[in-house]
């Protein structure tokens, strides 16, 4: 898929369909974020993949809206020191599930320090982001549209109100 026609077309997806994701896709998503840049590449992340049902309860009662988690074929939680760099590669892995026709969404954690207690992490591994992804409930064509159409679509500012030239 084209790049751009990735990011126009992608939204956070929060309902999943009951279809497990193969591994070779897991494999491929968690590699995008492996590959992301950092600064001066310290690569500040680990990627803790929660696969037993029982933890992934647990997690749900952590983040804002806990049926994100609960009903997702892939839970990754993304521990970093830095917002940036581990924004940027929540941002990999969202995009390369979604050239796999994935979906994803980014979950928040109302208080981060509970979510650590229960993955047992040290001080210094702070959970950044709880990532969702699965299969759409009602399928993905992300090319019905050409990327400039779903830019329409989307609910953004306008980009006038976005960039300044000075």
């Amino acid at each position: 898929m084209d790049v751009y026609l990735a990011i126009a077309s992608k939204r956070d997806t929060r309902r999943y369909a009951e279809r497990p994701i193969p591994d070779e896709v897991v494999e491929r998503i968690l590699d995008a974020g492996r590959l992301s840049g950092s600064a001066r590449n310290i690569q500040p992340w680990r990627f803790i993949v929660v696969e037993s049902r029982q933890l992934v309860e647990q997690l749900a009662e952590t983040v804002y809206v806990a049926t994100n988690v609960l009903g997702a074929a892939l839970v990754v939680v993304l521990v970093s020191r830095s917002a940036l760099d581990g924004g940027r590669a929540a941002q990999n892995m969202m995009l390369a599930a979604w050239n796999d026709g994935v979906a994803s969404c980014p979950n928040g954690m109302p208080d981060p320090a509970r979510t650590a207690a229960l993955l047992r992490l040290g001080e210094d591994e702070p959970p950044l982001l709880v990532l969702t992804f699965g299969y759409t409930v009602t399928g993905r064509d992300p090319e019905r549209h050409s990327s400039e159409e779903w830019s329409r679509r989307a609910d953004r500012k306008p980009l006038a109100e976005l960039v300044a030239r000075i």
